[in-house]
């Protein structure tokens, strides 16, 4: 076996580990013996200190040398078995649930002097130690220091560190992959010197050359996995799309009224370019709450259909869906097919366009996940366009991009701004447009923070906007009312505000169906109701023009780029508009630190920077999910020079070999294509 099939073995070849244990590491993510070397220690417990009974402390893991006095085996079932020991300054019980007499009596034998660690307890005015691992006559036995590791139900420390300890004594001594360059910044330190150092107890809280190569490796294989998957991509040849932009672009300049934005511009010629080379795209169209990336998609989307291809528009909600539907009506007109298709379209005209989109009669289709149904059979797919779409799985998205075959060009939008880090972790297999200019007839919205105790003050200012026959969204963090989390519920803020305005009070939750949400939203956007009182579920870029006013209760609950997300909901039409945080009077210095930013700026990008330094990468607006890398060391923040110097050696080895034949052994231990290789 060599070292990288070593290293990839599954966990339960290991001495120690069945099934079950094996059950146990997989929860935790660890399958591979890689896997448990990749897992740092998040603590170490000294065991090396022994403590006088007199002077234990309860809660805290302590190691004592006492005399075992006498056994309590009491004969009721479920009473656990107790053993009295002691030394000259006091008493202690070990206390065993689920141990039999003989097991009990052979660890602790009556009239011995053993050494024992564990946490202490205290019952019935006695200290405790309950079913301790550790235990032996050999005082020496137990006296150190270990590295503490992060631990699920049934597999105990002890367990988890015999097994660490036997594979550390293993660890192959990889040849080294990096040039001398790159091995220069962390003092020529190798792989295996490096995971050695990890688990050191005394290096846990430690960021040395060892950490950072380590991180360096991880950065460097998942922008090296997107490296290969983009090469792969670039290998698949298409056929080339023939059309005249200016005569598209003009069209719907001449139907929308205004003129686009540079940024709107250079976006709609980068994805031309894509569209009409021999290479299959795969783009993400980036930009801010309210930029216009819909635009740029339905101009790119008459060029392909004047390339006789047909579009399929994905939306991640019914009510966005048919927003986007509305739109493309109006600029198009007559002029092309456009359908809508979502979960609640009738059976008969659902039947209907099945059979035209098989026959090439309709040219664009926009909708829901019913886009990818295995019935849906497009005639000649050209275009998949996905707004919002890290709400998708990257599974979807490449099954409605497969419809379209090696001739199927793929656009992505989404409204959050991304951090370059990020976007190079998550989107690394993919080209990005960036669209950071809003169009002038845009106006910035007006923020202003609010103490809860002058709640009074906001409804008085909610009843001059619904008097200007203006609409208001109310957000509230919690559905109910919570005991154990003081945050005001959407409900009882509703109940609260139907006692100023009446019927003019709707109510929006994620508990309520499909059919409810969407009769919600449509008796909003028909101005049925005034004050629409929501949970964070209207973050998504829906389109409600007479809405010029968002409170938000709890600010300080909510990141950043979600409050940015949520503030993007009004200011849509050509009203002048205002958001308005409510928060309690005490604040954490980060809490005041995010409505600082989001009362100076209405730049998404600045914003979404602020809040990656504020919450992690990981959490960003729902970016933890499926389908998205989870570093085990890196932090996209903390290393961003450790992931321009992985991208920059990248290129330069892309000279060499586009292929990166030399990386495949690495590319197999750090594997992060299994879902990133699906977009190929």
């Amino acid at each position: 076996m060599s070292d990288y099939e070593y290293l990839l073995s599954n966990i339960n070849s290991l001495n120690g580990i069945g099934n079950k244990t094996s059950k146990l590491f997989k929860k935790k993510n660890i399958n591979t013996i890689f896997d448990l070397l990749w897992s740092r220690p998040e603590g170490f417990i000294d065991r090396s200190k022994i403590t006088k009974l007199n002077q234990l402390q309860i809660g805290k893991i302590q190691t004592v040398i006492v005399n075992v006095k006498k056994y309590n085996f009491p004969r009721k079932r479920n009473l656990p078995n107790r053993v009295f020991c002691d030394d000259e300054t006091g008493s202690l019980d070990c206390v065993f649930f689920n141990s039999y007499e003989g097991y009990i009596k052979k660890i602790l034998p009556i009239g011995s002097l053993v050494t024992i660690s564990g946490k202490i307890g205290f019952y019935k005015n006695k200290y405790q130690i309950t079913n301790p691992t550790h235990i032996s006559s050999d005082k020496n036995a137990v006296k150190k220091i270990h590295s503490k590791y992060n631990l699920t139900d049934g597999l105990t420390e002890k367990k988890y560190n015999k097994i660490i300890t036997d594979v550390l004594k293993k660890v192959p001594d990889l040849n080294e992959w990096h040039e001398k360059n790159i091995c220069k910044i962390f003092d020529n330190i190798s792989w295996k010197e490096s995971v050695l150092e990890l688990h050191k107890p005394q290096n846990i809280k430690k960021d040395g050359k060892f950490l950072r190569r380590l991180i360096f490796d991880e950065i460097f294989a998942t922008l090296l996995i997107n490296s290969k998957v983009r090469y792969n991509i670039n290998k698949s040849k298409k056929k080339e799309k023939n059309f005249n932009e200016k005569v598209c672009i003009d069209n719907v300049i001449n139907k929308i009224g205004f003129k686009l934005t540079n940024d709107q511009v250079k976006a709609i010629n980068e994805i031309n370019k894509d569209l009409k080379s021999n290479k299959k795209m795969f783009r993400l169209l980036q930009g801010d709450v309210g930029s216009g990336k819909t635009i740029v998609s339905l101009v790119t989307s008459l060029n392909v259909i004047n390339s006789g291809y047909q579009v399929s528009f994905m939306a991640p909600t019914e009510i966005l869906a048919k927003q986007h539907y509305t739109l493309a009506k109006k600029i198009f007109e007559n002029d092309i097919n456009i359908q809508l298709l979502t979960g609640k379209t009738e059976y008969k005209i659902k039947r209907t366009i099945i059979e035209d989109l098989k026959n090439n009669k309709i040219q664009i289709l926009i909708g829901t996940h019913s886009l990818f149904q295995e019935k849906i059979i497009y005639n000649n797919l050209g275009l998949v366009i996905i707004d919002e779409q890290h709400k998708f799985g990257v599974r979807q998205r490449k099954n409605l991009s497969d419809k379209g075959g090696k001739s199927c060009d793929v656009l992505v939008m989404s409204a959050t701004p991304i951090p370059r880090t990020m976007v190079m972790t998550v989107f690394g297999d993919m080209d990005v447009s960036i669209i950071k200019e809003k169009p002038k007839n845009r106006k910035d919205i007006k923020t202003y923070s609010k103490v809860e105790n002058n709640i009074k003050d906001v409804i008085n200012f909610v009843k001059k906007e619904v008097g200007k026959d203006n609409q208001v969204f109310w957000v509230c963090p919690l559905i109910e009312e919570s005991k154990k989390v003081d945050h005001q519920s959407s409900i009882e803020r509703y109940k609260h505000l139907k006692k100023f305005f009446n019927s003019n009070v709707g109510l929006l939750h994620g508990s309520l169906s499909n059919d409810e949400k969407n009769e919600i939203l449509n008796n909003f956007l028909n101005k049925k109701i005034k004050i629409l009182v929501s949970t964070t579920i209207i973050e998504v870029g829906i389109d409600f023009p007479n809405a010029n006013l968002i409170i938000i209760e709890n600010a300080n609950k909510f990141g950043l780029s979600q409050l940015h997300q949520l503030r993007g909901r009004v200011g849509r039409g050509n009203k002048e508009s205002a958001c308005i945080l409510i928060f309690k009077s005490t604040l954490s210095e980060n809490a005041k630190k995010r409505i600082k930013i989001l009362k100076n700026t209405n730049d998404g990008f600045e914003i979404s920077e602020e809040d990656m330094k504020l919450r992690g990468y990981g959490d960003l607006l729902g970016f933890k999910q499926s389908g998205i890398p989870n570093f085990r060391l890196a932090d996209p923040v903390l290393n961003e020079d450790l992931f321009l110097i992985a991208e920059k050696e990248i290129k330069r080895i892309k000279f060499e070999d586009e292929n990166f034949s030399k990386y495949m052994k690495l590319l197999k231990l750090y594997d992060r294509a299994d879902i990133l290789s699906d977009l190929v």
